[in-house]
């Protein structure tokens, strides 16, 4: 099955892309698909990282099964003042 990921701010710069499609196997959580960005995507692995998910616009858990076609966000940490 096919999902669509988006990357933004640091994730993004550290992909090196905005948006990917990837096929996944049936029954991938977010987790799993994470740790398969992190190998096509080394620069991501940022120990310690604390991630928000978004699948089809609701934010979900990392145990979230993927369905064919989902919409996948990493949404990174966001600092200001």
């Amino acid at each position: 099955m096919i999902v669509r990921i988006k990357f933004f701010a640091m994730l993004r710069e550290r992909a090196g892309v905005a948006e990917v499609s990837k096929e996944i196997a049936p029954g991938s959580s977010v987790a799993d698909l994470w740790r398969q960005l992190q190998v096509d995507y080394p620069k991501l692995a940022v120990p310690g990282i604390r991630l928000l998910y978004a699948v089809n616009q609701n934010y979900v858990g990392v145990d979230h099964r993927l369905n064919d076609n989902d919409e996948v966000v990493f949404v990174p940490p966001v600092s200001g003042g």
